[in-house]
């Protein structure tokens, strides 16, 4: 049975100079945010042992690290985001994006005048009725509210809401029979 415990680090020769700087409780700490943030053991343990050999090249170079929990974290950053994006290389494309055949299932700019011109003539038909009728309809029909919210919203029954939709429906309709009866 495998046991749940934290992997020991290991530590070259090299590493142990990092210890002896104070950077062991920073790498534990690191570990734990790892492994808190669902990276598994090995995953844990490559981006450890890549963030000290990136610190131990970067105390050879003889600077002073007056921060050195924050060199670990975005270190360790850095890397998980660097593994990150090269684990799914496959999903980015090698070109700009203004460059893609990207499909667009949205409407065209004829179809949106098109709906526009047809709303427009809704609302100006429906001048013709009252103007809570008018937006009992619009709420129905353009925001996709049910009778019972119209009804909370607008402090009536919802008869009252079926009443207003049924006369709303009454005048559109006729106008098309209108309209058709004109184009026959």
């Amino acid at each position: 049975m495998k046991e749940n415990r934290p992997a020991a680090l290991v530590f070259t020769e090299d590493a142990c100079h990092l210890i002896a700087m104070g950077w062991q409780k920073y790498l534990k700490k690191m570990r734990g945010v790892l492994s808190r943030r669902g990276r598994e053991r090995d995953e844990i343990d490559d981006l450890m042992q890549d963030a000290v050999v990136r610190l131990l090249e970067f105390t050879e170079q003889a600077v002073v690290v007056r921060e050195p929990e924050a060199v670990l974290v975005r270190t360790v950053q850095r890397l998980a985001l660097n593994h990150d994006r090269d684990s799914h290389a496959d999903l980015y494309a090698d070109q700009p994006v203004e460059n893609l055949g990207l499909l667009d299932f949205g409407p065209g700019p004829e179809e949106v005048l098109a709906g526009e011109q047809c709303l427009e003539e809704m609302r100006k038909t429906l001048d013709a009725v009252n103007r809570r009728t008018r937006e009992v309809f619009f709420m129905h029909r353009l925001h996709g509210l049910r009778y019972a919210q119209i009804a909370e919203r607008m402090n009536m029954p919802v008869s009252t809401v079926e009443k207003h939709i049924a006369r709303a429906m009454t005048v559109l309709l006729e106008k098309q029979r209108r309209e058709m009866q004109g184009h026959d």
